[in-house]
């Protein structure tokens, strides 16, 4: 049973021994990881409005607000 590689799309076994599955190969692993440092890749949910834009708001910047 083979699947296409979510980056290049080349046909792969599945699992099969492959350390970087469910990706064919270091290169696509490191494409994929560059992505999500990127952000081009998003996992979807609401905006919490309690948060600064970019930064997390700790508990002490809560009991000083």
């Amino acid at each position: 049973m083979k699947r296409p590689c979510p980056v290049c799309k080349k046909g792969i076994a599945v699992k099969d021994g492959n350390k970087f599955w469910p990706l064919c190969s270091e290169r696509c692993h490191l494409v994929d990881l560059g992505k999500w440092l990127g952000e081009e890749y998003r996992v979807a949910g609401e905006v919490d409005p309690n948060l600064a834009e970019g930064a997390p708001q700790t508990s002490e910047d809560s009991e000083n607000s």
